[in-house]
């Protein structure tokens, strides 16, 4: 069979690296981004250029965003020359960004007004493992739009889960990361607190690591605060984003969440304090500053 068109926009470390991956898998790319130098490298490669995200879904069996924030999707989908304006009957929007849900939900809706179809799929692993085809992929939509998508998503992806109604990779993504980064923002403080009461923070990790405790994210966090190596490849601006979205999720819901106010408060307080750039272990300095 003939592979489906593939538009692509975002090309950042990720979005970059996806693209690579599905042009070496004999893929036809369009590809737009703001960083001219991402798209001359894809096109180097044999994607071609596209000047509006209307004129990439025009051309495109598939587009798929790789995008920063819910604002960001919005307006490439309801821009004037936006997606919505030239998306085909039969194609597919995937969105592998993370993004409020009830946003995505929305678009879905209105995908569907132009006969087209819509998944969630935010990303789990790194940049290097999109580049080898090996994201964890957590997608959501109706089935059939799913099975559509499915067999480039598996040339993405080692594991690609389907997880139900349009929304729920988005949901899940945001309640991952949300108890990620809330491990993340106490582990830190522990470290700091120890520091600040004169414990040694090596022997606090040996202590707390023989435990329950234990876990990758504490071990992140002791490569920082103990060992000074920043490993985690994930801003503090990024987490901030992320658990902002959690709390639009859980207001959209209802209910709310005291824990995530606090990491959500700690996060911005960070940002704030010129830290965000800076790896999530890092709002361990926020943290040591506290107290003087």
């Amino acid at each position: 069979m003939t592979k489906p068109v593939i538009g692509f926009i975002g090309l950042g470390l990720m979005g970059g690296n996806m693209v690579e991956n599905l042009q070496n898998r004999g893929y036809q790319l369009n590809v737009m981004d703001l960083n001219k130098e991402a798209v001359a490298t894809c096109v180097a490669r044999g994607a071609k250029t596209v000047t509006t995200a209307k004129e990439l879904a025009a051309a495109s069996d598939i587009v798929m965003l790789c995008l920063t924030t819910s604002a960001v999707v919005e307006k490439l989908v309801y821009g004037d020359d936006g997606i919505l304006a030239g998306i085909k009957e039969g194609s597919v929007l995937v969105d592998f960004g993370t993004s409020i849900p009830s946003s995505t939900r929305k678009i879905g809706a209105d995908l569907a007004t132009k006969g087209a179809g819509m998944i969630d799929a935010p990303l789990g692993r790194t940049p290097a493992h999109a580049k080898d085809g090996l994201l964890n992929i957590m997608a959501a939509g109706d089935l059939e739009t799913f099975n559509k998508v499915k067999p480039v998503l598996d040339e993405q992806g080692e594991n690609v889960f389907h997880l139900g109604a349009l929304g729920a990779g988005h949901t899940t993504k945001l309640i991952n990361n949300f108890m990620g980064m809330t491990t993340v923002c106490a582990m830190s403080q522990a470290f700091a607190v120890a520091d600040l009461a004169g414990v040694d923070r090596a022997q606090l990790f040996d202590i707390m690591s023989a435990g329950p405790s234990n876990s990758p994210f504490m071990k992140f966090c002791k490569n920082y605060a103990v060992d000074g190596v920043s490993d985690l490849g994930f801003s503090i601006a990024n987490a901030n984003k992320d658990l902002g979205y959690f709390l639009k999720m859980v207001e959209d819901l209802g209910t709310e969440s005291k824990i995530a106010e606090g990491s959500s408060a700690n996060l911005q307080a960070a940002f704030d304090a010129g830290l965000g750039n800076g790896n999530v272990p890092e709002i361990f300095d926020y943290f040591l500053k506290l107290a003087k």
